[in-house]
């Protein structure tokens, strides 16, 4: 048995996963994904977050209640990660399941989308999302799970673009599983297409990303940069995971802290504060940053009772740990966006 660390905020859930893969693909595979509740996008109840809506993604932390709420001419497209990890009667998640998409809005869209909520309207589609043993199955066999995922999250972009965006300027933002849907995505309707005009950035988070995945998004070498991508796996320093060290592929991992590539150690006085399991405080100078390899290293998060915390997956941290240097990092994007396209 390992321990993998799952979405929410940091130190929220931690859930254990047994991992043999031959039992799995004995009790799993013969399951059947049914084709029903299929989304219609249409219908508001079928979006997370939706700017016609009041719902999590709306949420400011208390410190920053008296930061109003601006639009400044800029849409994100927010692929959630995996929230169906307890019991499951199917690969694929039923996307009428009241109580999983109330633990995706108290935790995912509260916890991640809410970073994005300082520059404009926010679209998080509802999805029939692949559990999360899905990733510890036979590959070929996974695909199919995943397909059917990035199936509705493709409808609903259709959707989106066809009624919602009249020509606003994107961001694709995604955690996880939705980093691996949002990189489907960025290369089906942005790469070598004229959408790509639109693209501010795209913050694509918590899956490895190889160097050569797209041939013309480039990767965001400054914090000025648009039309570009950025993203990183955080582990605690000194920890690479086995799996990861078997990577025959070099990943990107661009540094939070300075969103460059260099390698060097940024301290934690340069992050301005994470968000962790209260979501009214700002953690200052809660880990530092240094690219290492396929990951970023942290140092272990600078909190009360840190001396007790022995994790070094810091996955489900990814974006919390520094909510405050991306919120302000999107910002500074969409108005270099607009400097350079008036």
């Amino acid at each position: 048995m390992i321990k993998k660390i799952l979405l929410g905020c940091l130190f929220l859930h931690i859930i254990n996963v047994e991992v043999h893969s031959q039992e799995l693909n004995t009790k799993f595979s013969e399951e059947k994904t049914v084709e029903k509740n299929i989304p219609n996008y249409s219908d508001l109840k079928y979006w997370a977050a939706h700017p016609e809506k009041k719902d999590y993604a709306d949420s400011f932390p208390k410190f920053l209640q008296n930061e109003k709420a601006i639009d400044m001419g800029v849409d994100v497209f927010f692929i959630h990660p995996t929230t169906y990890t307890d019991e499951m009667n199917e690969w694929n998640a039923d996307i009428d399941d009241n109580n999983l998409n109330k633990k995706t809005d108290e935790s995912t869209i509260l916890y991640q989308a809410s970073v994005f909520n300082g520059i404009g309207r926010i679209y998080a589609p509802r999805y029939r999302q692949a559990h999360i043993r899905a990733f510890f199955i036979n590959e070929n066999e996974a695909e199919n799970y995943f397909d059917i995922a990035y199936g509705d999250i493709k409808k609903a972009f259709e959707y989106y673009l066809l009624h919602e965006n009249n020509g606003r300027p994107i961001i694709i933002a995604s955690h996880s599983q939705g980093t691996k849907h949002a990189g489907r995505l960025l290369k089906e309707f942005f790469e070598n297409k004229p959408l790509y005009q639109k693209l501010v950035c795209a913050y694509i988070i918590g899956m490895p990303i190889p160097e050569n995945f797209f041939t013309s998004i480039p990767v965001c070498e400054n914090p000025d940069q648009t039309g570009c991508f950025v993203g990183w796996r955080t582990f605690r320093s000194g920890y690479i995971p086995e799996e990861i060290k078997k990577e025959k592929f070099k990943s990107v991992v661009v540094n939070p802290l300075t969103w460059n590539l260099t390698d060097s150690l940024i301290d934690k006085k340069f992050n301005k504060g994470g968000v962790l399991q209260n979501f009214n405080k700002k953690v200052s100078k809660v880990v530092s940053a240094k690219i290492e390899g396929n990951v970023l290293w942290s140092c272990k998060p600078d909190v009360l009772g840190k001396i007790f915390f022995t994790k070094k997956n810091f996955h489900i941290g990814d974006i919390n740990l520094f909510y405050m240097n991306i919120r302000e990092n999107v910002r500074n994007r969409t108005i270099q966006y607009f400097l350079k396209t008036n």
